[in-house]
């Protein structure tokens, strides 16, 4: 196509993708984005498909993460967008190299219709993979898996986990695109592999996830402004969740889940926390796990999750494995600084990466504890399952993006984490959304968002490990290897005869 109307296809294409996503959740247009990303850049040189992959790119992330602005304004929003659309740019330049050569190196028909959707579908998924742990601990939020957390492909993330769903939807759209392009295979024939294709990614059943008994759980959604720039007097975020739960104080549970910064005051340092988080403990026979801020030495701080018994006080804690770069620390502080100095002054204190195991064993039930931002990270939910969790405990703090789509974002997210690892999710936020899932993503309970309230309910608790979780990272591993094998093997052997013939040393 002209590279004008590629151009607006690519624009159109990132619109698309987003639109799979909550808030607005049209899952099947997730389908047609990536449909016009790929489509925008056949026939392309790398150069140009930069381009079209930087257009692309800009317009999905650009409207993803809009919800930036709510507090921080436009500069983090703008310099996110533009990484992430740099990431795609790249992806999309090496699918161009793969589509300009896939008839050189797979100069049949057929050859073509199975390894040329396998090389692309790789390539996009080495793409996110790779974005999803680098730089400063990767950003995973735009993998298109996300955009399924209501669709029948959800259920497949417990078998081949977030990023063999992302293959499979890619390989789809690009298997369908290539069979359209071919004029060898009759109308008919062509129609009859498309529907099996389709049907073919649908057809593996939902992974029965088998239950081990079940937990009280009561989570409290204290309805406080935590946010960043917030004007509240220290312990007003204590205060609020101890109103919350002391409507629910005389009821027999297991535990009591607070989200993350569900204390402001750190109970090791504060005694009103310490007396108010004992009496509570105490009056409801249960221990609370909290999210606080610690300080364990001078100019050393996690983002801290505590298990606290009435008496005992903190008997276990975990550490944010995965705190968020120039949110919760503020890599190359100097540089930047000079760049935006009133930007990077409002991080005012960074945050260290946790070190501590993922779970805390609450009075023999094993639960897998998630903090905001870690339950985008592979690694920490595989860790988890690993080190027995049962049930995972997803705590956040959701407050700085008011009433916009991140919340909902993050929600889909921890949906499928409860379907990929088989296990229930209690998810809790300081202002919402707030919801326990099922380990097949149904919801057993919610709270809506920005209402204070609490969810009790008998948990199911799990132990066996999906099939996703056997195979860890071997899946993404396998399909991204195949996709940078096949851009290698494009961009080696598919060199046209000419060119080589020129390149040859000549004979002496």
């Amino acid at each position: 196509m002209p590279f004008w109307l590629a151009l607006l296809t690519a624009a159109a294409g990132g619109v698309a993708l987003d639109t799979g996503f909550p808030d607005k959740s049209i899952w099947p247009v997730t389908f047609l984005g990536i449909a016009l990303v790929l489509v925008s850049v056949i026939g392309r040189r790398a150069p140009g498909a930069f381009l079209i992959g930087l257009v692309g790119g800009f317009s999905f992330w650009g409207v993803h993460i809009i919800w930036l602005t709510l507090y921080l304004g436009p500069i983090p929003w703008l310099a996110l967008a533009i990484l992430q659309a740099l990431f795609f740019a790249l992806g999309a330049s090496l699918i161009a190299v793969v589509y300009a050569r896939a008839r050189r190196v797979w100069p049949g028909t057929r050859i073509r219709l199975v390894m040329l959707p396998i090389v692309i579908a790789g390539l996009w998924t080495a793409r996110e993979a790779i974005t999803a742990v680098w730089p400063e601990g990767g950003f995973s939020w735009g993998r298109v898996v996300f955009s399924q957390s209501e669709s029948p492909y959800a259920s497949l993330v417990a078998w081949i986990g977030f990023s063999g769903v992302s293959f499979v939807m890619v390989w789809l759209v690009a298997f369908l695109i290539e069979l359209a392009r071919v004029s060898a295979v009759a109308s008919t024939t062509r129609a009859v592999w498309a529907a099996t294709a389709i049907v073919a990614t649908l057809a593996m059943p939902a992974w029965y996830a088998p239950t081990e008994g079940s937990s009280r759980i009561a989570a409290v959604q204290g309805n406080t402004d935590a946010s960043l720039f917030s004007q509240r007097a220290a312990g007003d975020v204590l205060s609020d969740q101890t109103a919350e739960t002391l409507k629910i104080i005389d009821q027999k549970v297991d535990m009591v889940v607070w989200p993350e910064n569900g204390s402001d005051l750190d109970p090791a340092r504060s005694a009103q926390a310490s007396k108010q988080l004992d009496y509570l403990s105490g009056k409801m026979n249960a221990p609370f796990i909290v999210g606080t801020i610690t300080n364990p030495s001078q100019n050393t701080y996690y983002n801290t999750s505590l298990l606290w018994a009435a008496g005992r006080g903190s008997i276990d804690h975990y550490d944010k494995r995965h705190p968020v770069p120039f949110a919760e620390y503020m890599p190359a502080r100097a540089f930047f600084r000079a760049i935006v100095p009133d930007l990077v002054d409002l991080v005012t204190r960074d945050y260290s990466k946790g070190t501590t195991d993922t779970v805390f064993d609450v009075n023999g039930v094993i639960a897998g504890i998630s903090i905001c931002f870690d339950i985008t990270d592979d690694a920490v939910a595989r860790d988890m399952v690993h080190d027995g969790a049962q049930v995972i405990l997803a705590q956040t703090n959701n407050a700085d993006f008011g009433k916009t789509d991140e919340n909902l974002q993050q929600l889909a997210i921890a949906r499928l984490r409860a379907v990929e690892t088989g296990r229930s999710v209690v998810n809790i936020s300081t202002v919402g959304t707030s919801a326990i899932i099922a380990p097949d993503g149904s919801t057993i309970a919610s709270i809506p968002p920005y209402e204070a309230g609490s969810m009790i309910s008998d948990v199911p608790l799990a132990t066996q490990e999906t099939p996703a979780m056997l195979l860890g990272s071997g899946i993404e591993l396998l399909v991204s290897g195949l996709g940078l094998a096949g851009f290698a093997l494009s961009l080696f052997a598919g060199r046209s005869p000419r060119r080589a013939q020129r390149k040859a040393p000549r004979a002496s």
